[in-house]
C-alpha cells in the first residue's frame, strides 16, 4: 500500500496537540488526589491508583503499539486512541463513585498509550534523516512540558474550581482534535496486516504489566511485600517467555532484534538513565519541599514549572543543533549538567532555599533538553524504516519501566537510609539525610549515563549492519 499524499504541517499539528493532552494526563490527577479522597471517602493508597493505573496501562499498550501500527492505517489508529481517550475522559467526568473514575483511568491511558509511539513513528517517517531531530525536538517538547504542567495546571484548577473541571477542561481540546484529524488526518504508516497473536498480547501485558506493577509496589510497600514479590516473578517469567516467543515467530508482535544495532542499544540505556532520573528527582523534591520543609504543593509545582518551560522551549532548538552536529556531543554537554546540577541537590537541608531548587532544577532541566529525544533520535536513525514502529515501541517501553524501576529504588534508598540514620547515626535530620543519599544514587546514575554517551556515533543502518556482519564473522 502506497502513503497517501499528505500535508506535513498539519499532521504535526494534529499528532502533537493530540498527544499532549494524552500524556499530560499522566500527572494531572496527581493533585486531584486529597479532594477526590473527601469526596468519595477512600484511602490514600486506594486513591494513589489514580496515577498509578494510568502508568501502568500506559505500560502495557505501548508495547502492543508496534504491532497496531502494522495491522491498522495512521487514520485508523489516531482516531480510534483519540476516541477512547475521549470516551475515559467523559466517564471521568461524570464519574458517580471511585470506581467509576478508576475505569475512567483505564479507558483514558489504553488511548493514551497508543499516542507516543504513534507520533515518533509518524514523525520518523514523514521527515527525511536531516531533519528528523527537528521533528523528534518538538516530541521532546510534549514529553518534557506535558507531564510537568500537570501538577501546577491542576492545582490552579482546584483552587477555583471542582476537581471534575480537569476532565471538562480536556474533553473538548480532544474532541476538537478528533473532528480536525478526520478531515486531514491521512495514512503515511505502511500495512503489513500482521496476525493476532493471542499469546503474544496476554504475555506482553502481564511481563510489562506485572514488572511495572511491581516496581511500583515495591515503592510504596517495600521490596518485602508478598505483593511485590509475586508481581516481580510473575512479571519476570511472562517477560522472558514473551521474548523468546518474538524471536522465535516470523513476524514478531514486538521485534526484539533492535537490540542489534549497537547505537539503538546503547541511547536505550541512557534513555532509561535519563528518565530514572527525571523521576526520581521529580519525586524526591516534593517530599523534601512538602513533608520536611511543609511548602504548599501549590510551591512545589511553581519549583518545577520553569524547568518544564525551559525544556520545552529547548527541545525544539536541541532538535535543530541536533540535525547539524549529531547526538554524541549533545548528550554529553547534557549529562554532564545533568550530573553537576543533580550532585548539589545532595546537601539539601532545613534552611535551602526555595530560589536555590528552582534554579538548580532549571539548570537540570535545561541539560535534560540536550539528551532525551537527541539520544532517542540518533537510536531510532539507526533503524531501517520497517523497524522503527518496533524501535519506538521499545524505547518507550523501557523508559516507562525506568520510571518504575528509578521511583522504587529511590523510594527505598531514601527510607532505608532514614531508618539506618535516625538509629546509628547522629544527624540532626535523618529524613532530609535519606533525601541527600538518594540524590548521590541519582547522580551515579547520570555520570554512568555520560560515560555511555561518548560511545554515541553517526551511522546509518547499512553502515550498522557491515559492522554486525563483521562482528559475527
Amino acid at each position: 500500500m502506497q502513503p497517501q499524499s499528505y500535508n506535513r504541517a498539519s499532521i504535526v499539528a494534529l499528532l502533537l496537540a493530540g498527544t499532549f493532552i494524552a500524556i499530560l494526563n499522566q500527572t494531572l490527577m496527581i493533585t486531584a488526589i486529597p479532594p477526590i479522597m473527601d469526596e468519595m471517602n477512600v484511602s490514600e493508597n486506594s486513591a494513589q491508583w489514580l496515577t498509578t493505573v494510568f502508568m501502568l496501562v500506559n505500560g502495557i499498550m505501548i508495547p502492543i503499539s508496534a504491532f497496531l501500527l502494522e495491522r491498522f492505517t495512521t487514520r485508523q489508529l489516531f482516531m480510534s486512541a483519540m476516541g477512547i481517550f475521549v470516551a475515559g475522559t467523559a466517564v471521568g467526568a461524570v464519574a458517580p463513585n471511585f470506581e467509576f473514575l478508576l475505569v475512567a483511568r483505564v479507558i483514558q491511558s489504553a488511548g493514551a498509550g497508543i499516542m507516543l509511539p504513534l507520533m515518533q513513528t509518524v514523525f520518523l517517517l514523514i521527515f527525511p534523516v536531516n531533519k528528523r531531530g527537528s521533528a523528534m525536538g518538538l516530541v521532546g517538547l510534549v514529553i518534557s512540558f506535558a507531564p510537568a504542567i500537570g501538577p501546577t495546571l491542576s492545582g490552579w484548577v482546584l483552587e477555583n474550581y471542582s476537581w471534575r473541571m480537569l476532565f471538562y477542561i480536556i474533553l473538548p481540546i480532544a474532541i476538537i482534535d478528533i473532528i480536525v484529524a478526520y478531515f486531514a488526518m491521512k495514512n503515511v504508516t505502511e500495512l503489513k496486516n500482521p496476525k493476532i497473536d493471542v499469546l503474544s498480547i496476554a504475555l506482553s501485558t502481564l511481563g510489562f504489566g506485572g514488572l511495572l506493577y511491581g516496581f511500583t509496589s515495591a515503592g510504596n510497600n517495600g521490596w518485602d511485600s508478598s505483593i511485590t514479590i509475586a508481581s516481580l516473578v510473575l512479571g519476570v517469567i511472562a517477560l522472558s517467555w514473551f521474548i523468546m516467543r518474538q524471536l522465535r515467530l516470523k513476524y514478531p508482535m514486538l521485534e526484539f532484534r533492535v537490540f542489534k544495532f549497537n547505537i539503538f542499544t546503547i541511547t536505550v540505556i541512557i534513555g532509561m538513565i535519563g528518565f530514572m532520573g527525571l523521576i526520581g528527582t521529580e519525586t524526591l523534591i516534593p517530599l523534601y519541599m512538602q513533608n520536611m520543609r511543609n511548602f504548599t504543593p501549590m510551591e512545589t509545582g511553581l519549583v518545577i514549572l520553569p524547568g518544564a518551560l525551559i525544556a520545552g522551549f529547548m527541545s525544539p532548538i536541541t532538535g535543530r543543533i541536533f540535525d547539524r552536529v549529531g547526538g554524541r556531543w549533545l548528550s554529553v554537554v547534557g549529562l554532564t549538567i545533568i550530573t553537576i546540577t543533580t550532585f548539589f541537590f545532595t546537601n539539601l537541608d532545613p534552611t535551602t532555599s526555595f530560589i536555590f531548587i528552582t534554579v538548580v532544577y532549571s539548570i537540570r532541566m535545561f541539560g535534560f533538553s540536550m539528551v532525551m529525544m537527541p539520544v532517542t533520535t540518533a537510536g531510532l536513525n539507526q533503524l531501517p524504516n520497517r523497524l522503527i514502529p518496533h524501535g519506538a515501541a521499545v524505547s518507550n517501553t523501557m523508559r516507562q519501566v525506568a520510571a518504575s524501576v528509578g521511583t522504587a529504588i529511590i523510594v527505598t534508598v531514601m527510607t532505608s537510609t532514614e531508618s539506618f540514620a535516625s538509629q546509628n547515626l547522629s544527624v540532626e535530620r535523618p529524613d532530609i539525610y535519606g533525601v541527600n543519599i538518594a540524590f548521590i544514587v541519582v547522580t551515579a546514575l547520570s555520570f554512568i549515563g555520560l560515560v555511555l554517551s561518548f560511545f554515541i556515533r553517526k551511522t546509518s543502518p547499512e553502515e550498522e549492519n557491515e559492522e554486525q556482519q563483521q562482528e559475527n564473522s
